[in-house]
């Protein structure tokens, strides 16, 4: 009877954590630490994505992660950001599926990371991080998102895509589309011209699609797709989202994390002492900054019918938002969570990629890119020196930098 009754009244949360200026003014700690106590489980009744759940500690968000009959992902009940579709169109990538489409195109995808792949890949990533170094200017202010974080990641994904690096404006411009989940974007004249420019994008690739169609197969992305079974005669909506997914993933998340990194020694200069007493632990600072800047806010599911958690009773067809950036602060997880702790032991648990059968497909790749960048900062003795205040993204759901000015000083 007691579980009945908790059951019936719903924890309402007191602050929309959808709001842009949480995350544009970095004042999201409070509110989510105030939910992580007191409500770990609650109802939104109104924002400008609906009503919505929360779930914030790290237990509720692996739990609902690791039920994916019960908490849908699929596109056809909404999609995976707190807004419904994507700027009101359907966007059927495959992440934005459920088994046994989801896993059948997956399985596309995922061997482009496997162990062998990533050793060739890693070499590439170390090798552009060393020339991005050489050609940044010491005791000059410049902005460190344009000149390194965006140039490492998207020339990653040229490589993936096997085409020019010239292209990485035109890259960027569409990831930033194709993710621009933002209160503000909630106009007429913005989805028109999100239509004009995923339009421009899934001609440019339609070209690449039928080049490589004409190819035997081979190991870029593009190639993968249209020779499998899966994936090689989606229709043009299908095309487009899963394009779109493999820009967003594959440089908005990782950029925004080694963007991260110049707050982070900024704010805890002696971790980058340590690193440079111990290079070796540039890759678990890589799995730290990923914690501790959370470059994805949160992803969405959707009730396939009525379900308990934490104490409420999330009702069919209610979406509920699982905020990463709350359950990588969790204190019962991650003491000192607020820190950034290049020794930490258990910075690996992050749950900044997502748990369960939706885990990131290129966490590794991220992860080595990561690491790459903090490698040349130890190896270079360089310290990156903020000039002037970063001008955050407005979105509650990818948490990055538009810009970030800083001065590299040599130690």
């Amino acid at each position: 009877m007691a579980s009945q009754m908790l059951t019936q009244e719903r924890a309402i949360n007191p602050t929309d954590v959808s709001a842009n200026a949480l995350y544009t003014d970095d004042t999201w700690r409070e509110p989510f630490a105030f939910l992580r106590a007191e409500m770990p489980i609650s109802w939104r009744p109104e924002s400008p994505f609906g009503g919505y759940w929360s779930a914030v500690s790290y237990e509720h968000i692996q739990q609902i992660e690791l039920m994916p009959e019960v908490f849908s992902s699929s596109w056809k009940r909404g999609n995976i950001t707190i807004a419904e579709s994507i700027n009101e169109t359907e966007f059927p990538n495959f992440i934005s599926q459920d088994p046994p489409i989801h896993t059948a195109q997956r399985k596309v995808i995922a061997p482009a990371f496997g162990p062998g792949q990533m050793v060739g890949l890693e070499a590439q990533v170390r090798e552009r991080a060393r020339i991005l170094f050489d050609a940044l200017p010491l005791g000059e202010t410049f902005d460190w998102v344009e000149h390194l974080a965006i140039p490492q990641t998207l020339g990653m994904l040229c490589s993936l895509f096997d085409i020019s690096f010239d292209e990485w404006r035109e890259l960027k411009r569409w990831s930033d589309y194709a993710s621009g989940v933002s209160a503000d974007n909630l106009t007429p004249e913005y989805r028109a011209e999100w239509m004009q420019q995923m339009g421009e994008m899934l001609a440019r690739f339609d070209r690449e699609l039928e080049a490589r169609r004409a190819l035997p197969p081979s190991d870029d992305l593009l190639s993968r797709m249209v020779h499998s079974e899966a994936m090689g005669q989606l229709p043009p909506l299908e095309r487009l989202a899963n394009i779109a997914l493999l820009i967003v993933a594959g440089n908005d998340t990782t950029r925004n994390s080694i963007s991260g990194l110049v707050e982070a020694f900024d704010l805890y200069p002696q971790e980058l002492e340590r690193l440079r007493a111990d290079p070796a632990l540039s890759a678990n600072a890589a799995q730290e900054i990923i914690r501790w800047q959370s470059p994805v806010t949160h992803m969405r599911r959707t009730a396939t019918g009525d379900v308990e958690v934490g104490g409420q009773m999330i009702r069919a067809g209610e979406k509920i938002v699982m905020w990463y950036i709350s359950g990588n602060r969790d204190e019962s997880v991650f003491p000192d969570a607020e820190r950034f702790d290049v020794t930490r032991e258990n910075a690996r648990r992050h749950i900044g990629f997502g748990h369960g059968i939706h885990r990131c497909v290129g966490a590794r790749l991220a992860e080595v890119q990561i690491a790459a960048v903090i490698d040349e900062m130890v190896s270079r003795r360089l310290r990156a020196v903020p000039t002037a205040p970063p001008e955050r993204m407005a979105s509650p759901f990818l948490h990055g930098f538009n810009t970030m000015p800083v001065r590299l000083e040599k130690d």
